[in-house]
């Protein structure tokens, strides 16, 4: 049977996550397992025609895409900004990951991709799976068997704002949010060049996790909520958790960040948290002023509460 005609074809995993909430070590937490193919980078889904109310918070390029009505599938395909991995692909010297071996030829991925939709109907549901798929048929020294996978795992910050979105699209998909303290997010969003400040920072946390917990009572089978400090306490727990919410097999690769199943010493580049540890955790909240705390969590009271951060509290 051609491949790209299967009747059981990979569902979707979308992981969502604030900024420096632990969205990065989640995904690669993944790679590695032998019937999940993870996007070598973020996922940057979204299209330049987003216009809602929350376009003015989050960057369009996070966002669930949207499609204009009449158009063909090769314009479709130019319109995911996915910017990690067109610049990787277009201009590997000037990507931070200029050092992952990634074999991808671009318009052989867009060739495939006109290819499954030309066999589909054109919905944005499909659009967004013919796009890992063609993404996964392209990546010639991919460690895994395209034809042999029960999902494929995409990242982008925040997309979880829309799984109302994501989850009516596509009726098997799942969506994972990794949520952190926002005492040491904060803290380590504070490391950019350019960071938010402490009061926008924090009221995209509120509203991100808000979204999270309404989604996750409307979707309680395919909507999952996972904090990252239970992630750095008890990595083996939670993974398996994690593995029995998503329908899949427990391996012990999932104990250890991985790309294209290789595993790493540290998610750095993919992600700014360097030592995953409930130690480097509080270490990093800890370099937050007294007055910084308080005012974090004056701004965020309700929700440190329903995700049980009330004791979080500043030391000395």
């Amino acid at each position: 049977m051609d491949p790209l005609m299967k009747s059981e074809r990979p569902h979707l995993i979308m992981i969502s996550a604030m900024y420096e909430n632990g969205g990065n070590t989640m995904h690669r937490s993944l790679d590695g397992h032998s019937r999940l193919a993870s996007y070598p980078f973020e996922s940057q889904l979204g299209t330049r025609l987003t216009s809602d109310l929350m376009e003015s918070m989050f960057p369009f390029k996070y966002r669930w895409p949207e499609f204009p009505l009449a158009s063909t599938v090769d314009r479709d395909f130019e319109l995911f900004f996915d910017e990690e991995m067109k610049t990787r692909v277009r201009n590997p010297k000037g990507s931070k990951f200029r050092d992952a071996d990634l074999q991808v030829e671009e318009q052989e991925r867009k060739r495939i991709f006109i290819e499954i939709m030309e066999r589909l109907p054109r919905t944005r549901g499909n659009l967004v799976m013919a796009f890992y798929e063609a993404s996964f048929r392209s990546w010639k020294n991919f460690y895994g068997s395209v034809d042999e996978l029960a999902a494929y795992v995409g990242y982008s910050p925040i997309i979880g704002v829309d799984a109302d979105k994501i989850l009516t699209d596509l009726k098997d998909a799942h969506v994972l949010h990794v949520v952190r303290n926002p005492y040491s997010a904060y803290a380590e969003t504070c490391r950019r060049p350019f960071p938010l400040s402490l009061e926008n920072y924090t009221m995209i946390w509120n509203w991100v996790q808000y979204l999270a917990q309404v989604f996750a009572a409307k979707f309680p089978n395919r909507f999952h909520i996972v904090r990252y400090e239970d992630f750095v306490a008890d990595r083996d727990g939670t993974m398996k958790s994690v593995a029995g919410k998503l329908g899949i097999d427990f391996e012990e690769i999932l104990l250890k960040p991985s790309w294209n199943g290789t595993v790493l010493g540290q998610v750095y580049p993919w992600g700014t948290i360097r030592e995953p540890s409930p130690q480097t955790n509080r270490e990093t909240a800890e370099v937050l002023s007294a007055d910084q705390w308080d005012r974090i969590r004056e701004l965020s009271l309700a929700n440190l509460k329903s995700l049980n951060y009330e004791d979080w509290k500043k030391e000395g």
